[in-house]
């Protein structure tokens, strides 16, 4: 592998990073250069993931079936099995690509939000980046730990020094709850790499070497449990679900967006990429519980968000709803309901990302994030209204936005293995249609009794809305490009962890393998058939 090309995933960690550092000492100076720098930093790194990007599928088209398309392999503590290995996939691609993007969505929302501290907010902010991207190129166990917790101190300062009115109380709560995860994931780590030492002889942390490691059933539960136990609450997955509304109510815009664009992702991105592979047994036995609990919160979520009269509570709970949907996807076993998955947490990620700089933008002009005290702001905000508009018609997956395509694709694949997980699965989508119009009909139609005049859209908020929704049409009529650049990855990690359909009416389990052939030809003949275009 060229070796230039794997010193690229070093600094797309090392570019955010020194970045923050750099905004914190230039903002003594003039804040307004923080901003900058971190602006540009997080381009520079787009545009290396884009060329990553290019080149990648240009081997794809020319034939090449490769999973891998960097990697990095230092010794670190190598008395221990602890090396400084980074690898990328597609998946992690989609990721790191996903994190930069919405890294300058966070810098450009936060332009005018934060006037305080604003050298020492970029600094955590771009830090938190730098770890999510760590986590989402890390393949060595104790590696991964590291930056799963450099994510979560900067996201604890972000909430507790800039949020608002309970922001301690939702800071607390917020890293008790992740470091609780944390820790028993840390312990398995622990139990998985004594396990592996003492029947294969060499005591490491590799994540490839301890793929296929013996375990008996008893002991790859427990380990997996301690997985599991940290993405579900990162998910999250209900009853792990509390700190989320509290966290996002209570963060920073930009905090909302890298809550729940990249920070809830990274728990999607664990389950797939350690527990399936590392504990495929396990996770067959523990899938219908898993399934179980994914369905609970895509209804359950969408009816608390229904309640909702706090725009940025209810958009938080639709987030516990949307990402059931991931859950369900994952414990599907089988690749049309990964790629659903994937592409799920991509879309997600920008559309109740662009939300929450749509609610933050709302209560910097009108002081209130309370839907009773909106109506009527169509007239006087047209722009924000349409933005507003079309990201709730995103949200209630309107085909030809990305949303549709990664529910539809979890739902497809779920059918073949439980029809009876998929019919409430899908009550979900209707119950997403009530609260998503529910927030257009109270906040932008209706009377008005404010007559204020309101500032609607900057230039700068404008420009990026227009990126956003060109990204979530992109998604949802080309959907492809994605599928392409996640396959070999998903192929391989659903290889490894088998296929399986899972009957909940019985107690049997049996193998049904749909292969890529059948995938392509599917969303090939849906794409034909319209719904893409």
């Amino acid at each position: 592998m060229d070796a230039g090309v794997a010193m690229t995933l070093v600094w797309l960690i090392i570019i955010p990073f020194i970045a923050g550092i750099v905004s914190w000492v230039s903002a003594r100076r003039k804040p307004v250069w923080a901003r900058w720098i971190s602006l540009s930093a997080l381009f520079a790194q787009m545009l290396i993931i884009i060329s990553l990007w290019i080149g990648h599928s240009l081997k794809l088209d020319s034939g090449h079936n490769t999973v891998w398309i960097a990697s990095v392999d230092w010794n670190w503590v190598p008395q221990l099995g602890i090396g400084f290995r980074l690898a990328m996939d597609g998946l992690s691609l989609l990721m790191v690509a996903l994190t930069s993007l919405l890294g300058i969505a966070a810098v450009i929302c936060s332009w005018t939000e934060i006037k305080d501290g604003v050298g020492f907010f970029h600094f955590n902010l771009m830090s938190c980046l730098a770890g999510i991207v760590g986590v989402f190129l890390a393949m060595d166990l104790i590696l991964f730990y590291f930056f799963w917790e450099v994510m979560l101190v900067p996201m604890y300062f972000l909430i507790g020094i800039w949020g608002h009115e309970n922001r301690i109380y939702a800071s607390i709560k917020f890293f008790i709850f992740t470091q609780a995860g944390g820790l028993l994931m840390l312990i398995a780590i622990l139990g998985l790499y004594f396990l592996h030492g003492s029947s294969a002889g060499v005591y490491t942390f590799n994540y490839f070497d301890l793929l296929g490691t013996p375990l008996s059933s008893w002991s790859s539960m427990f380990l997996m449990l301690g997985f599991f136990a940290a993405f579900a609450v990162k998910l999250p997955v209900v009853p792990f679900h509390t700190w989320l509304p509290d966290a996002h109510t209570e963060a920073p815009t930009a905090g909302s967006v890298i809550l729940a664009g990249l920070l809830l992702k990274t728990g999607a991105y664990g389950l797939i990429r350690f527990i399936l592979p590392l504990f495929p047994a396990a996770a067959h036995t523990l899938a219908p519980v898993a399934m179980t609990l994914g369905v609970i919160g895509i209804i359950y979520g969408a009816l608390l968000a229904f309640a909702q009269t706090d725009l940025k509570r209810l958009v938080a709970y639709s987030s516990v709803s949307h990402l059931g949907f991931v859950l369900l996807g994952v414990f599907a076993f089988n690749e049309l309901a990964l790629q659903g998955a994937v592409m799920q947490m991509i879309c997600h990620g920008i559309s109740t990302g662009a939300l929450f700089i749509i609610v933050g933008a709302l209560q910097e002009r009108i002081g209130s994030r309370d839907l009773n005290r909106m109506g009527g702001l169509w007239a006087s905000i047209p722009r924000i209204s349409a933005v507003g508009l079309v990201f709730a018609l995103a949200s209630l997956g309107l085909p030809g936005l990305g949303n549709f395509v990664g529910e539809f694709l979890v739902l497809v694949g779920v059918y073949r293995v439980s029809p009876w997980m998929t019919i409430p699965a899908a009550m979900g989508l209707v119950l997403a249609v009530i609260y998503s119009l529910r927030i257009v009909g109270k906040a932008f139609y209706g009377p008005s009794d404010d007559s204020r005049i309101i500032q609607d859209l900057w230039p700068r908020e404008a420009l990026l809305m227009a990126g956003m929704i060109l990204a979530i049409l992109w998604l949802g009529l080309f959907p492809q490009g994605v599928l392409n650049t996640a396959e070999p990855a998903l192929k391989a990690i659903q290889e490894r962890a088998g296929s399986m359909s899972y009957n909940s009416g019985q107690s049997a389990v049996y193998f049904d393998v749909l292969t890529h052939a059948q995938t392509s030809h599917l969303v090939t003949g849906i794409q034909r058939s319209g719904q893409y275009r």
